[in-house]
């Protein structure tokens, strides 16, 4: 079977107020318990491989399962870390162990007077079979931005 050699490219900005003080966001992300809590597809998914270490230079990885469905893999490194202010990591993702994306990610904390807005921009490349996911990755971006609006208030 031969592969067709692809590549596409997407990107797309989400901002977010959220009512509660910048350092209530950012532990969100940079408290391991705190991300567990929202981080994830919930009870859509088994989970697998987890890590977490959250500095500059740091790997996470998220492993899960969708019942009756795929494996998704996801492994970010930290490329910068300015407390209270951004969060940028570079990352890939894997669907039943084929290399689906590599995208850049930035997360942006910025105190408002009701409370936090947060921006996250991404870029990202696809590959292959997974040429037309772009727009994908977007909605699953929005899904979290809820879990994590539903887990601050």
């Amino acid at each position: 079977m031969t592969i067709e050699r692809r590549l596409a490219r997407a990107g797309f900005t989400l901002t977010r107020d959220y009512p509660v003080p910048v350092e209530r966001v950012w532990d969100a992300f940079a408290d391991e318990q705190q991300k567990l809590a929202w981080w994830g597809a919930g009870d859509a998914i088994e989970p697998g491989e987890w890590v977490f270490d959250f500095r500059a230079g740091g790997r996470d990885v998220a492993e899960g399962k969708f019942h009756d469905g795929p494996v998704t893999r996801y492994e970010a490194t930290y490329t910068d870390i300015v407390e209270h202010v951004r969060i940028v990591t570079t990352y890939d993702m894997w669907l039943d162990g084929v290399h689906m994306s590599t995208s850049v990610a930035s997360f942006e904390f910025e105190p408002i007077d009701e409370g936090t807005r947060f921006t996250h921009v991404e870029d990202g490349v696809f590959f292959d079979r997974f040429w037309a996911d772009g727009p994908n990755r977007e909605v699953g971006s929005r899904g979290l931005l809820e879990a994590l609006g539903d887990y601050l208030v």
